[in-house]
């Protein structure tokens, strides 16, 4: 019942929003970043932005995986669907993402011929790979923290069933390295971050500790619920009135200390840190996940030699804006004119944790 009636019903918001209120009277304006798709999403559902004072801008951030994946990335995964015997196996939301040219997406190189199937989980395709020794399938292994170690475990077992007609992809990307990168950009302007709760829950909240430790700025681990995202911009915005910066953990039923002690040992044991190419942040080193040498007949990039494509300019898309969180959807020129769900230009406007589909469907 507490669930219910506090977290997805709080039913003490105006006293809360009040408390907000005095907080930020006393900050000037105030800009919060989400840096999780899942808060983008639940923040613009729950209409949160609307009934909060005029100077506490909610920003949202590099959160959402899909987004942070660069076109020539892209470019090289619709170029690998039309190898002759590779089945593409990917969550739903990457089949319609184009690369560097419109409507360019696995879904439209399915219809021409290549081979792309959607899966709920890595299990699920090494299933496929099984019950079709004929082809090889290529798991594109996308996410932050929180999918890496399901990732890790689908490697681990396919080499445990010697598997040799399956591989990852790995576009997994680490979080503190790219936020680390936007604090220190020329044009950053955030007074504070919640931080999301699914990465808290495989690396700990002390893993966002480097926020107010390096940088002197506030954090809060969030949940999901309208409870949830408001009590932690009333902590947030309390720390800021006060000018006592530090890192709280809001989302203590599911968040610990130090994490998932089995699913960092997972990540550990497979991945190790490498440089990763980031939409609208670029190059940062030790931000993405390399699969360790010991598992290289399942690295899907040694496997068939790939190489992103060149990165092209998108002609008017504004995805690397709102991803830095500089622009809001809204200030992109193709915002509802050309850019909607069912003709999307960039990623921002396909995943379902997209900045820009989260805008077009609840705030607009």
């Amino acid at each position: 019942m507490l669930y219910d009636s506090y977290f997805k019903n709080p039913k003490d918001a105006p006293l809360i929003l009040e408390k907000i209120r005095e907080y930020s009277g006393r900050t000037g304006p105030v800009r919060l970043m989400e840096i999780c798709g899942t808060h983008t999403m639940a923040i613009a559902r729950s209409g949160i932005r609307s009934v909060l004072p005029e100077n506490v801008q909610l920003i949202s951030g590099p959160g959402c995986p899909v987004c942070v994946t660069p076109a020539g990335v892209i470019d090289m995964v619709l170029g690998l669907s039309q190898t002759p015997g590779v089945v593409i196996a990917t969550y739903g939301d990457l089949l319609r993402v184009p690369g560097s040219t419109q409507g360019d997406s696995l879904l439209s190189r399915r219809a021409d011929g290549g081979k792309a199937e959607s899966v709920y989980s890595p299990m699920e395709a090494i299933q496929f790979a099984e019950e079709h020794p004929e082809s090889e399938v290529v798991f594109l292994g996308i996410g932050f923290e929180t999918t890496a170690p399901g990732t890790a475990a689908c490697i681990l077992e396919a080499a445990s069933r010697n598997l040799r007609n399956f591989s990852v992809l790995c576009l997994l990307k680490r979080t503190e390295p790219a936020i680390r990168s936007l604090i220190e950009s020329d044009d950053f302007a955030v007074h504070g971050f919640l931080c999301p709760g699914h990465v808290a829950a495989v690396i700990g909240a002390d893993g966002f500790s480097f926020l107010p430790g390096d940088y002197r700025l506030p954090g809060v681990v969030s949940g999901f619920e309208p409870g949830d995202l408001l009590y932690s911009i009333l902590e947030l915005t309390a720390m800021l009135a006060q000018k006592t910066p530090g890192l709280k953990n809001e989302y203590t039923r599911l968040v610990r200390r130090n994490g998932n002690p089995a699913a960092l040992a997972l990540m550990e044991k497979v991945f190790s840190p490498a440089p990763s190419d980031w939409r609208g942040l670029g190059l940062i080193d030790g931000s993405g996940y390399a699969v360790r040498e010991e598992y290289a007949p399942w690295d899907a990039m040694k496997k068939f030699s790939l190489r992103p494509a060149v990165e092209k300019i998108i002609p008017g898309c504004r995805c690397a804006q709102v991803i830095r969180g500089i622009m809001r959807p809204d200030g992109c020129p193709l915002f509802k004119k050309v850019c909607c769900p069912d003709n999307p230009v960039g990623p921002c406007m396909v995943s379902g944790e997209g900045a820009c589909a989260a805008a077009y469907q609840y705030e607009q």
